[in-house]
């Protein structure tokens, strides 16, 4: 789904007109219109109030659901890691580290 669709949607579940999401923005209606027709793309000051004013994060504004975030299985074992306590957690998200730094290093080194 394309970034004026999503809006659409989004502000529809809130229940809000088109106007009623301008005015919490802080933009003209047309320009809402032009975001959700697709023919003008938001700043990034603008994703971020339109975030706010949706009750959204910008990922969620910007992103389907299966363009962005961790994969089914991957998602249970962070859910997991989420319970552990703040040393534990550290200990995964370093050993995580050094697996993408090991990765984006050997990719590198195959690129040239």
């Amino acid at each position: 789904m394309e970034f004026a669709q999503r809006l659409s949607k989004l502000r529809k579940r809130r229940g809000l007109t088109q106007q009623a999401l301008a005015d919490s923005v802080g933009i003209h209606v047309v320009q809402v219109r032009r975001y959700e027709g697709g023919s003008s793309q938001p700043s990034l000051d603008a994703i971020r109030k339109l975030s706010i004013a949706l009750s959204v994060s910008a990922d969620e504004l910007l992103f389907d659901a299966e363009e962005r975030g961790p994969s089914d299985d991957l998602r249970l074992q962070f859910e997991a890691i989420a319970q552990f306590d703040a040393e534990s957690r550290m200990v995964a998200k370093t050993v995580l580290d050094g697996l993408i730094l090991q990765h984006q290093a050997r990719r590198l080194a195959s690129g040239q």
